[in-house]
């Protein structure tokens, strides 16, 4: 049985530092959710309040309508799966799974039947008699991952499950986590500091920065219409650029180019903002109204090539453009660029906000408490 998880005004202190002030944040039953930020946001502190590792000094954790602040981590049917596997190295791979089952003292039958089962949905069957030292770290965390999901959790906590492996190794295995995780519907928290991680894996996503929320979404949304300039530039690369929206919805670009924004949440704003302008919503021109800028260096990535560049002013951009048999742009070249309008975002002057239209942002509220 899978649940959903209501937290209300958390809070987290050790000692007078206050980690976690005051978060609430709803889980839906059933979803893959990710914790992500970077280190030191709080997300792994949160998880450990989840599970009951941590002590929560204000606010109320629900798993549907019971409050489990005060439950023994035992008691609370979770489970979880570390970033170091944490699986018994002295028990082989059959019995590491079969552990949690014994100590809730399920009779040997349901043990082997559902052991088996896991051991076959993880693809480590025949694996079943090595120790662990015997196995790749892949094959440890799937073993992790048995072990913690053959006991039938109402929820998995998983803490940066995937940072000990290689690279490839990583792209594997979260595709393997979400599609486990998918058939068997369970409700998933997982914590990471990997953007492209949690855009892989997550049906939403809450960007943390100290101890606070500052967006939860989907991974498209967030990467398309992030709620502020924190979330632009943790999620994905960008270009952050000056800019000035002026009367009647027009937008200057850099003291260069000037385009009319349709869609303004607010269409009384003017003055100073700041642009996010993804590396792939540049577009290099012939026609000279655009942005000035100068290039200073390529990389050839193959499908793609990357350009580095800088305007008049010295603000240093990096441009994405789809490679090309011939017209390669040398460096020190004299080039245009305008934007894909619809796809940039317009923030206010401090970056808290942003003002175009689109921003679907899930966070819990007093508002829409009521």
């Amino acid at each position: 049985m899978s649940v959903n998880i209501k937290i209300r005004n958390a809070q987290k202190r050790y000692g007078d530092n206050i980690i976690i002030k005051d978060l609430s944040l709803d889980i839906r039953e059933g979803e893959f959710f990710t914790l992500l930020g970077p280190s030191g946001c709080g997300k792994t502190t949160l998880l450990r309040m989840i599970a009951g590792f941590n002590s929560i000094e204000g606010g109320d954790f629900f798993f549907k309508d019971k409050r489990i602040n005060d439950l023994d981590p035992a008691k609370r049917n979770i489970g979880m799966v570390f970033q170091n596997y944490a699986i018994f190295p002295h028990l082989s791979v059959e019995k590491n799974v079969q552990f949690g089952l014994k100590t809730r003292k399920v009779d040997k039958a349901t043990i082997d039947v559902e052991t088996d089962k896991f051991l076959k949905i993880m693809q480590i069957h025949e694996y079943k008699n090595r120790m662990p030292e015997q196995l790749s770290g892949g094959q440890q965390q799937r073993v992790a991952l048995a072990r913690a999901l053959v006991i039938k959790p109402d929820v998995l906590l998983m803490d940066e499950p995937l940072s000990n492996l290689d690279a490839k190794l990583r792209v594997d295995m979260r595709t393997a986590i979400k599609e486990i995780q998918h058939s068997i519907g369970i409700t998933t928290v997982y914590v990471t500091h990997d953007q492209e991680e949690a855009m892989a894996v997550s049906d939403r996503i809450a960007v943390m920065k100290g101890g606070n929320i500052q967006h939860v979404g989907t991974p498209k949304n967030i990467y398309q219409r992030p709620a502020n300039l924190f979330v632009a530039t943790f999620i994905g690369r960008t270009n952050i650029v000056e800019g000035t929206m002026k009367e009647n919805h027009i937008l200057n670009i850099a003291n260069q180019y000037n385009i009319k924004i349709d869609n303004l949440k607010d269409t009384s704003v003017t003055g100073p903002v700041k642009i996010s302008i993804r590396p792939e919503e540049f577009i290099i021109t012939n026609e000279t109204d655009g942005i000035k800028v100068f290039v200073d260096d390529s990389v050839f990535l193959g499908l793609n090539t990357h350009y580095f560049v800088h305007t008049e002013n010295g603000t240093k951009l990096e441009i994405i453009q789809e490679s090309e048999i011939e017209n390669d742009i040398q460096k020190g070249s004299e080039i245009y660029l305008k934007v894909k309008k619809e796809k940039i975002n317009i923030f206010t002057e401090d970056g808290s906000s942003n003002i175009l239209l689109g921003v679907n942002n899930d966070m819990v509220s007093e508002e829409n408490e009521n």
